[in-house]
Formats: C-alpha cells, sequence, structure tokens
C-alpha cells in the first residue's frame, strides 16, 4: 500500500507599512491582535512581528513596519483571512502599503516556543528559484553584549550582498527574540552571502562557542505567490510568476 504524505504547512508573511499618525495604533496591535487570531480557522501558528531599521537585525525598531507571521491548514483558510477577515480589513485602514508573500518550507531545523512550526515541509527538495530564508533566535541574557557587538556588522554586510531581492529583520521582543527573514534569487547567492562573507562567518562561529542562542530556527522556504507592495514595489515581480491570491 503505497503511504500518503502530508502536504507542506503552507506559511505567509504580511508586512504593513503603518500610515503616518497611526503609529501608536501600529504598536498596540501588538498586543490587541493575538486574541483575534487566535479565533481565525485554518489558522496553526502564528506571530506578531515588530522590524527594526536596515535589512538585518537591528537595536534601532522601525514603528512604521510591522508583519505577522502565519502557517495554515491549507491555502483558502489563508486566502479567506488575508481576503475576508476584519482583522486584516482592520488593518487595511491604517496603513500605506501591505505586501504577503506564500511559502512553502522544504527545510527545517530547530523550534519557536517549543514548537516545529513549518512541518511537514515538500517532501522534494526545492532546487528552483528564489529562496527565501528564515533565521530566528531567542538570544541568552549572557550573550546579549557578544552578539549585539557583532551581529549587526554581519547585517550591514546584506547592503551589498549579491542576489539579495529583499530582507527584513523582525522581531517579537526587543533585543532578546529576533528573526531575519530574507529572499535571494539563488541558494547560490544566499550561500555565497552565508560562508563567503568574514563577518558572518564570525558570527557563526560565536554563536556556537559562546552559545548565543536558548532556542533557534533556521528554515528555507519556496516562495510560490506575491502580492502588494513593500517599499513602493513588489520586490519578487521580476523572478516570480505572480499567482492571484
Amino acid at each position: 500500500m503505497q503511504m500518503q504524505t502530508s502536504a507542506p504547512r503552507l506559511t505567509t508573511l504580511t508586512l504593513f507599512g503603518i500610515q503616518s499618525g497611526h503609529i501608536r495604533w501600529g504598536l498596540a496591535q501588538m498586543g490587541t491582535s493575538g486574541p483575534k487570531l487566535q479565533q481565525v480557522q485554518g489558522l496553526r501558528f502564528f506571530k506578531l512581528l515588530g522590524s527594526g531599521h536596515g535589512k538585518g537585525f537591528s537595536m534601532k525598531p522601525n514603528f512604521r513596519r510591522y508583519g505577522l507571521l502565519c502557517t495554515w491548514e491549507n491555502e483558502a483558510a489563508a486566502d479567506a483571512f488575508l481576503q475576508e477577515s476584519p482583522l486584516m480589513q482592520e488593518y487595511k485602514a491604517h496603513v500605506d502599503e501591505v505586501w504577503t508573500v506564500k511559502l512553502l518550507p522544504f527545510q527545517s531545523h530547530g523550534q519557536w516556543d517549543g514548537q516545529e512550526p513549518f512541518a511537514p515541509t515538500l517532501a522534494e527538495k526545492y532546487t528552483g528559484r528564489p529562496i527565501a530564508v528564515l533565521t530566528r533566535a531567542s538570544i541568552n541574557w549572557r550573550a546579549l553584549p557578544s552578539f549585539w557587538r557583532f551581529v549587526p556588522q554581519a547585517s550591514r554586510a546584506l547592503d551589498a550582498a549579491d542576489g539579495l531581492l529583499c530582507s527584513i529583520g523582525l522581531g517579537e521582543l526587543p533585543l532578546v527574540r529576533q528573526a531575519t527573514f530574507s529572499v535571494w534569487e539563488s541558494e547560490e547567492a544566499m550561500k555565497a552571502y552565508a560562508y563567503k562573507s568574514p563577518m558572518h562567518r564570525e558570527v557563526m562561529r560565536r554563536t556556537r562557542a559562546e552559545n548565543w542562542y536558548s532556542e533557534e530556527l533556521f528554515a528555507r522556504f519556496q516562495p510560490i505567490g506575491s502580492a502588494g507592495t513593500w517599499g513602493g514595489a513588489d520586490p519578487l515581480q521580476a523572478t516570480l510568476a505572480k499567482r492571484p491570491f
């Protein structure tokens, strides 16, 4: 008998650009949107995320940009939320742009709050392009000085990284619960930054040698859909065959 394989866990990341004058409203959603999201049908896992300035980890918060990461039972549940939910309509009344990318995980290691949110993954390795990457960590308190001394320098190297389509630093809590999301033209471009950048290599070495993280997760995704704008444009328009949401 042929075994049934589970479908990969559909993931969405939505970035909201808050209108000038609505910053207080945007900040409040970090505490008030959670109970509403818990009632959304088909939503398996979610994280409300703030952001920093620049393309990676940053100690300077950006109160004009917020993120919502979700995993879903199926694409129909995701579309119903993104297109019709009262919460999304409320957000759209307070933002000047919204961008959502749909993702299928093909590799995931580690945990987020004791869960493996991106399992199951694609049964076959994804070798196409582009490729999206999410790194997330809870930083040990004793490691905070070392982390924040080295990591922002590695993040600044993203500004000159070849093949980087977009990147943003995200976080649940300032300083201690951090994540980055990036999309690359290819796996080769991503690996060139990760393994050839001297500062990034030093960060990876210190992460293990100095036990920076109490919990960490690294995931790679196949982008399958993109809608809206981020910084005035869809960063995947030129490289992804867009699917209507």
